[in-house]
């Protein structure tokens, strides 16, 4: 038996991050430790990128810790810096040139790397390590909305019509069409009509498939385990997928995954992001698609068609109701347009016009 996917995730996850977290001093490690149960491990690896790079960044432009390593950087050297050492490390990121190649930030990136120095400063703060938390002082990059990109219902059809009949593809891509088809069309039918993450479709195993129940057993972020059901259209691609996948032999370590790489392992988070963009772009060029917004489109028909975003954000496995409302509210002017005669006041609207007031 092999180990569980999201197991196997979870471990090199926390390799990932003991490794990142070595170059540096010891108060980082306090740090994390002192998150490790309130903050997901893919937050804290986020966290560690961000500290690490801020650290490089002040090895390379601050005078007093230009010949320092950064388990050199010490707590006082993190007492001396001011409001505006942050502030010039927010412009920094604006662009940079690091190894010879140039690296730009917009004002979202710049939000997280800034949000993740103030978790940070905090915590030194609040166990009076450092004497004052002067991130706060720096104002956080405004965000502006983005237009949330999804397919339309016509254009779900022809991207599965593309992904079932191969249309517009090169001739190169035609060669390999034929053997992953019918896997392919299992896979992205099963996201279009579940809504799950790219992670958590990978992460399947054979046994997750119940169609007794028309559903899956999913690992969601934070590692619990959720049904998530499906309907006619998916149930019909993966029996046919399920029945070739039975002739298939897959690699020691992957007999229990549900979708395979020709290689014979489990198809990895990478692969599907391809395999989106190349079936994205013959049928929705003027649109960037991927993964995630398969599982908004989801998100966006089960909301017209329901109505409750609190359905929404539990199918999708949003904690918080106000994440889905972030993605979504955009639907509710259309909703409350289309309801602004739902309510009948009387049974008979009067059609005479009002004749005009007395002058």
């Amino acid at each position: 038996m092999s180990e569980p996917y999201s197991k196997e995730i979870a471990i090199n996850q926390i390799q990932t991050l003991r490794t990142i977290i070595a170059e540096m001093p010891p108060y980082v490690r306090t740090f994390f430790r002192g998150i490790e149960d309130t903050k997901a491990i893919r937050t804290r690896i986020g966290y560690a990128y961000d500290i690490k790079y801020f650290f490089e960044y002040l090895i390379e432009t601050n005078p007093t810790l230009r010949n320092k390593t950064l388990r050199e950087i010490s707590l006082n050297d993190l007492n001396q810096l001011t409001a505006l050492d942050f502030e010039e490390y927010m412009e920094y990121l604006s662009y940079y040139v690091k190894n010879g190649r140039p690296y730009t930030n917009d004002a979202r990136s710049k939000k997280r790397k800034l949000c993740a120095l103030r978790v940070f400063f905090s915590f030194l703060y609040k166990r009076d390590m450092i004497d004052q938390n002067v991130t706060e002082k720096v104002d956080m990059p405004k965000i502006h909305d983005k237009a949330i990109v999804r397919m339309d219902i016509n254009e779900v059809a022809d991207f599965l019509d593309n992904v079932e009949f191969g249309n517009k593809l090169t001739a190169h891509q035609q060669k390999f069409h034929e053997k992953a088809k019918n896997r392919d069309l299992a896979l992205l039918t099963l996201m279009l009509s579940t809504g799950i993450r790219v992670s958590e479709c990978v992460g399947l195993n054979i046994n997750d498939v119940d169609f007794d129940n028309s559903r899956i057993k999913v690992t969601r972020k934070g590692g619990y385990e959720a049904f998530v059901f499906f309907g006619d259209e998916a149930e019909s691609a993966l029996r046919v997928y399920l029945e070739e996948r039975k002739k298939m032999i897959a690699k020691k370590g992957h007999e229990d995954a549900l979708f395979l790489s020709s290689q014979m392992s489990r198809l990895s988070v990478r692969s599907v992001e391809n395999l989106v963009k190349k079936y994205a772009q013959i049928t929705t060029p003027l649109k960037h698609i991927t993964p995630h917004k398969l599982r908004s489109t989801y998100g966006t028909e089960l909301y017209q068609e329901t109505g409750d975003i609190y359905l929404v954000a539990d199918v999708l496995g949003h904690k918080d109701v106000n994440t889905t409302k972030k993605h979504y509210a955009d639907m509710d002017e259309d909703r409350k347009r289309r309801a602004r005669n739902a309510v009948q006041l009387r049974e008979s609207f009067p059609t005479k016009k009002v004749p005009p007031a007395d002058n």
